[in-house]
């Protein structure tokens, strides 16, 4: 399971969501799209095409999201008879936070760049104003069609039109299609379409600032299929990188060797050793305003790389290697002219504040945070130790255990706080 779906945003928390269905076998999809959304403590109001309910019925939808679905212009049951004005209101009254159609036809784009407005769904889209605002309700349109269909200069041309217009235009996958080809057009996955709402709803505390991350272990190589390496399962640091994308930051995420889909939105650099991690955060640091090195990264590595694999052959005396000590990533960010704000993390096995206090001396970083490594490395919840100059506090404050993304949000605006700070010379410290 994608961790997006182990810890739902409090972005959607209490939202009204309005979700359109038109026509599309991936409406098959949007079954789970309701029952995440639900999940994550959104209201959802389904409102469907007349070609969504050749492939999913009412019924399905209604009782997923335990609301009436909507399908009629003419909607006699509606007092006023306007369901386009009264649908886009939560239970509450208050307006809805976001409308998100998903699967989103060719033919439900086309109508939309149009300004078309002959069903209730296309009807309820154009009676709100899209985009950023107080007054304005975000669009998110999550396409879904064959490959050829995607790619067609007039569906382009529609999507630009719907673009220019505010709506956002969530992309596609890529992979298997109903109609036996394969390629670009597939609507995204449940968590993908939740993730980037959580995004568009975020608080958006670190807008136009821009994360460089580095996450996982690194791999030490003895000899062609041996080496070093640690147990870091590179969770935290997706998880901060898929936090940081949410409130509004561009993020580049350097990642070792690990099996974890890319946060969406986030640029993804792979690399295997310390050396090639050095390689690749060095020439981006001086570009990023702030480094989180969350990667568990050797501080040793063999001297000598073997060419073959080293065999016993039965010898009775193990092979001994000579180390030498892998550069300094943080260290060294931390004192380059420009350096961005540094966020530093100590895994320990004991002392854990002892041994974050030290560390935040020896590299000259603003933050430390500390975790007891083996205890929670590959697990998805944890706690942390905030550690700067003058004090030390838990995340959670309590000192319980939550899960890695609430962390990793609660972390996101801890750091957002601090850059404000920054820039802000009357600001009480």
């Amino acid at each position: 399971m994608n961790q997006a779906t182990q810890a739902p945003s409090a972005a959607l928390q209490g939202r009204h969501i309005v979700l359109g269905l038109s026509g599309g076998i991936a409406c098959y999809k949007s079954a789970e799209l309701v029952r995440q959304l639900k999940q994550a403590g959104a209201t959802v109001q389904v409102v469907m095409t007349e070609g969504a309910q050749r492939f999913i019925t009412v019924d399905t939808l209604q009782a997923l999201s335990g609301q009436p679905v909507h399908t009629d212009i003419w909607d006699r049951g509606e007092p006023n008879g306007m369901p386009h004005i009264n649908l886009t209101r939560g239970p509450d009254g208050r307006s809805a936070d976001a409308i998100v159609v998903a699967p989103a036809s060719a033919d439900f784009i086309a109508r939309l760049a149009q300004g078309r407005a002959d069903d209730l769904l296309s009807l309820l889209c154009l009676a709100r104003p899209w985009g950023a605002g107080a007054s304005r309700c975000p669009l998110l349109l999550a396409p879904a069609m064959n490959r050829e269909m995607w790619a067609h200069p007039a569906t382009q041309r529609n999507l630009a039109q719907a673009r220019a217009d505010g709506a956002q235009v969530l992309g596609v996958g890529v992979g298997d299609q109903a109609c036996g080809e394969v390629g670009d057009g597939r609507m995204l996955e449940p968590d993908e379409i939740v993730e980037d709402l959580c995004a568009a709803l975020g608080t958006r505390v670190l807008a136009g600032r821009s994360l460089l991350i580095t996450a996982g272990p690194t791999f030490e190589a003895i000899d062609p299929v041996r080496g070093i390496t640690n147990l870091s399962s590179g969770k935290m640091g997706f998880a901060i990188a898929r936090a940081a994308r949410e409130a509004g930051a561009q993020v580049t995420l350097v990642a070792g060797p690990v099996h974890l889909p890319t946060p969406r939105g986030v640029t993804r650099i792979d690399v295997r050793s310390a050396q090639q991690m050095h390689d690749a955060v060095l020439p981006l640091a001086a570009t990023h305003e702030v480094f989180v090195a969350t990667a568990a990264v050797a501080d040793w590595r063999p001297a000598t790389l073997s060419a073959q694999k080293i065999k016993k052959a039965g010898k009775k005396v193990a092979p001994t290697f000579e180390l030498v000590e892998n550069r300094d990533i943080l260290a060294e960010v931390a004192t380059l002219p420009r350096a961005p704000f540094c966020v530093g993390f100590a895994a320990e096995s004991e002392k854990l504040l002892e041994h974050a206090r030290e560390k935040l001396l020896r590299k000259k970083v603003p933050l430390i945070v500390g975790n007891l490594g083996p205890a929670t490395f590959g697990r998805d919840d944890n706690s942390l130790l905030l550690v700067d100059a003058e004090a030390a506090r838990p995340l959670p404050a309590d000192g319980s255990v939550a899960d890695k993304l609430s962390l990793a949000r609660e972390l996101v605006a801890e750091i957002a706080r601090r850059l404000s700070l920054s820039h802000d010379p009357a600001a009480p410290r």
